[in-house]
C-alpha cells in the first residue's frame, strides 16, 4: 500500500468537465452533478483502507450537504483490471452496500483522475456555485481508522463554501492510498 497525501488548495481553480458511466447505468457530465450553491468531487476507490474507514460518514456528508445546494459525485480511477476490487462490478456492489445517495463514476480511462490531479483515495475537490475550487482538504482527522466524534471538517467547509463563496484557508489536506494507475 502506497500512501499518498494530497496537494494543497489551489483556490479559484476550474473543475475540469468529464462525462462518464455511473453504477446507477447512467451516464453523467460535471453539469449534470453540479450543486446550485457548490460541488464536491471526491476519487475513491472500494478496497482502500483510508476509504473505507471514511465511507459512512461520507454518505451522511453528501446527504447533509444537500440539504445546503452542494451536490455530490465519486469517481473510481484505479486500474480495475490490476485491482480486481475496483472492478465497474464492485463499483456497484460497494455503491449499493453503502446506501450511496449520490453517483458514483467510472473512469476508466483514468483521464479525469489526471485531469483533476488527484494522487490517493480519498482526494477530496470542494468547488463553489462557479466549479471554482475552494477546498482540497480532508474529510475529518481520520486516516485508515475512523476517529470518534471527528471534527466534520469537509461538511463545515463545504457548507461555508455554499453560505459564502469561499473556503477555509486552513486546510489539511487528504492522505489516502495512492491511485492505481495502468501500466503504460
Amino acid at each position: 500500500m502506497v500512501t499518498k497525501t494530497a496537494d494543497i488548495c489551489d483556490f479559484g481553480w476550474r473543475a475540469p468537465d468529464f462525462r462518464l458511466p455511473a453504477t446507477d447505468g447512467k451516464v453523467y457530465t460535471l453539469d449534470h452533478v453540479r450543486g446550485e450553491r457548490g460541488t464536491l468531487i471526491v476519487f475513491i476507490c472500494n478496497h482502500c483502507p483510508y476509504v473505507k474507514a471514511i465511507v459512512d460518514r461520507l454518505v451522511r456528508d453528501a446527504r447533509d450537504l444537500a440539504d445546503h445546494g452542494v451536490a455530490t459525485a465519486a469517481i473510481c480511477s484505479n486500474d480495475g483490471e490490476t485491482y480486481p476490487q475496483d472492478s465497474f462490478d464492485n463499483m456497484v456492489h460497494f455503491a449499493v452496500e453503502h446506501g450511496f445517495t449520490f453517483p458514483y463514476l467510472h473512469d476508466e480511462s483514468q483521464e479525469v483522475a489526471r485531469a483533476y490531479e488527484a494522487v490517493c483515495t480519498p482526494d477530496f475537490f470542494g468547488f463553489d456555485a462557479d466549479l471554482g475550487l475552494q477546498y482540497r482538504g480532508r474529510l475529518d482527522e481520520s486516516r485508515a481508522v475512523p476517529v470518534p466524534d471527528a471534527r466534520r471538517e469537509l461538511y463545515e467547509a463545504m457548507v461555508q463554501v455554499a453560505q459564502t463563496g469561499q473556503g477555509p484557508r486552513d486546510q489539511t489536506a487528504s492522505m489516502g492510498c495512492s491511485i492505481k494507475w495502468k501500466m503504460s
